[in-house]
């Protein structure tokens, strides 16, 4: 039975009326990626979309495209002349089948494509159906049309028809097919935890749905499975893992969304060098995919030095420009900006430009704004140019001093020094920033390296200016280095809180050109320990029991010492696609806003079914004001 469907060309010159076919028992014998030149000769049936249509009158060549690649197809009356008529009423992305004779390219190899030694002569076309036009074209002149995201977002089933993301996502299948089998093939069991959690606040805010069969309570969905893969290791599954899907509700960019997929694992009677192990070879077993060999043991750096040395906890070591310390150069300056970041115990650093004396006074200004993002007040700046030098310090420094400044700092002639002062974690931020932008403006990163560093011994507590409180830096399960341990207690029992900012936990992560890709630590296994750092962070018994009572009560079961690690595997993903944007490796993202424009949600929801929960909205007018 053949099905009949209306639609007008794309000028809109006329009504056409197409038949469709069915399929069938048609299969096809090969992909649209699959031909070479030792299949001519052969009869092949093809599946696919149409990419591209070329009509010469007596020759009409299709590109048929799947996921797999692209072939050639050519109609001709000689080969067949329903065939050739019928293909007259293609447009792009109709979705056809043809059957044909597979022969050597005469002349026009295309060495872009991998069938493109040979081309299908057409002696059957089924149309299986047809397409709207679309909204935007996938390929212009031959390259792809990347058009403004949020419609390619909307139309995401066209986007994801493009030869860049499908990669991207076939790379996503092989990593995830990695991890499994490396985690395999060193003991480890896959288990899978719930989605419907209790709330257990770990910083950023839970995704909250509430219960219709408990009125009144709330399932909270996981933030990550840490407890529960915890309680794994008390239950004597020595060695878990788990790829994971994840939920935090916390404001977006480009390397983060809403939800995330990341490997979990945790081993009993582990210590930090047992999981460096694991981790170690699980990533170098996924970025062989890509041809790279990392040397192992990854090196090391603990976060004190990281942010000495590179002003960020997660620093890209494929280049140099690493901050020097200028601050003891002006320990008795009377230039009072200077003077006053001194006195405040603040910083004065720089980082070293190579190369970059011709700066103009445009891009000197572009610099300074940049850092002001990062609440630097300005950017002082020495340029060590063949005419002699120049800075924006020259007047009230001095030439002797600038000359001095630069020599401390290692700038040779051509070079730029750029200073910021201030309070330590904006000279950090601001420089740590400054580094890799200028770092990506020049053309220093190398391409196709990938350089894997361990951060060690982080703070266990940083200090929250809104509450008051010293919250854990990675999340409250951490234990803490020994040595620190005496002076953590009397931190808590001795009330002396301003010492919990020295406390260094036995937390790590991993960090590749400059994207952290995963934390871990060496777990607390004793309840005693795990209540004084709840009550460090400020949670009095009661909430702590109301909050973790369940866990709390299962550490007293026979806990064994135990670690872990969860790395975050879209961001592997990005870095070995080589894009930013982490959307670019989901199938379904979100926008930065956390919406789904194809599916436009999220959305509203029946009254009944608010009804049904015991729920009700109200609406904030001013949060709302501009929508």
């Amino acid at each position: 039975m053949r099905l009949y469907a209306r639609f007008l060309d794309c000028l809109g010159a006329k009504k056409l009326e197409i038949m469709l076919d069915n399929l069938g028992n048609l299969e096809r014998t090969h992909t649209c990626g699959e031909l070479r030149e030792e299949d001519a000769g052969s009869e092949a049936v093809l599946m696919g979309w149409v990419a591209k249509t070329r009509d010469l009158g007596n020759f009409t060549f299709v590109d048929l495209r799947d996921r797999y690649g692209v072939t050639q197809v050519v109609f001709a009356e000689a080969f067949s002349k329903e065939a050739h008529e019928k293909v007259k009423t293609l447009r792009g992305e109709y979705v056809i089948a043809v059957r044909g004779d597979v022969v050597e390219r005469e002349g026009t190899h295309n060495p872009k494509l991998a069938t493109g030694d040979v081309e299908v002569r057409a002696k059957e076309l089924f149309i299986l159906n047809t397409a709207k036009t679309t909204p935007f074209q996938l390929e212009v002149a031959g390259k792809e049309n990347v058009v403004n995201e949020d419609t390619r977002l909307k139309h995401r089933y066209l986007d994801l028809r493009r030869k860049s993301l499908q990669d991207n996502l076939i790379v996503r299948a092989n990593v995830l097919r990695k991890m499994r089998d490396y985690m395999d093939s060193v003991g480890f069991l896959e288990l899978e935890t719930p989605i419907l959690l209790r709330s257990t606040p770990e910083g950023a805010r839970d995704f909250i749905v509430p219960s219709r069969i408990q009125p009144g309570k709330f399932f909270a969905l996981p933030q990550s499975p840490q407890i529960l893969k915890q309680i794994t290791m008390i239950s004597g599954f020595d060695k878990y893992y788990q790829i994971a899907r994840c939920f935090r509700d916390e404001d977006l960019r480009a390397d983060r969304q809403p939800e995330f997929t990341q490997l979990d694992i945790e081993m009993s009677f582990a210590n930090r060098e047992m999981v460096f192990r694991v981790m170690e070879g699980v990533m170098a077993s996924v970025f062989s995919l890509t041809g790279a060999e990392f040397e192992v043991p990854f090196p090391r750096m603990t976060y004190r030095d990281a942010m000495r040395r590179y002003g960020v906890d997660k620093p890209d070591v494929r280049f140099g420009m690493e901050l020097q310390d200028l601050t003891g150069e002006f320990s008795d300056t009377d230039f009072a900006p200077f003077a006053s970041v001194v006195e405040s115990d603040g910083e004065i650093k720089c980082v070293v430009a190579k190369g970059c004396s011709g700066y103009s006074r445009k891009i000197l200004d572009g610099l300074q704004d940049f850092v002001k993002r990062y609440g630097a007040g300005g950017l002082a700046w020495i340029k060590l140019e063949d005419g002699g030098t120049k800075s924006s310090l020259m007047k009230p420094l001095g030439e002797n001093k600038i000359s001095s400044l630069a020599e401390k700092a290692g700038a040779e002639k051509g070079d730029a020094v750029f200073i910021v002062a201030g309070r330590k974690s904006i000279v950090a931020a601001s420089l740590g920033a400054l580094r890799k932008e200028i770092a990506k403006n020049e053309d220093l990163i190398p391409d196709g390296v990938y350089k894997p560093l361990w951060v060690t011994e982080f703070p266990m507590f940083e200090y929250n200016e809104d509450t008051g409180n010293y919250d854990p830096m990675h999340h409250p399960f951490t234990s803490l280095m020994d040595e620190d341990i005496p002076l953590f207690k009397r931190a808590v029992e001795d009330g002396e809180t301003d010492l919990l900012g020295q406390i260094r936990a036995r937390a790590y992560d991993i960090v590749i050109n400059g994207y952290e890709i995963g934390s871990g630590s060496i777990r607390v296994h004793q309840s005693a320990i795990q209540e004084l750092i709840f009550k460090a962070q400020g949670l009095t018994k009661e909430r702590a029991k109301e909050r973790f009572g369940f866990f709390l009560d299962a550490l007293e079961y026979g806990t064994p010492p135990h670690g872990g690690f969860a790395a975050g595997i879209d961001r592997v993903i990005m870095i070995l696609c080589g894009t930013e944007n982490i959307r670019d490796v989901l199938a379904f993202p979100k926008t930065a806003s956390a919406q789904d424009l194809m599916m436009d949600s999220p959305g509203d929801v029946d009254k009944s079914q608010l009804d049904e929960l015991g729920l009700s909205v109200t609406v904030d007018p001013e949060k709302n004001a501009g929508d």
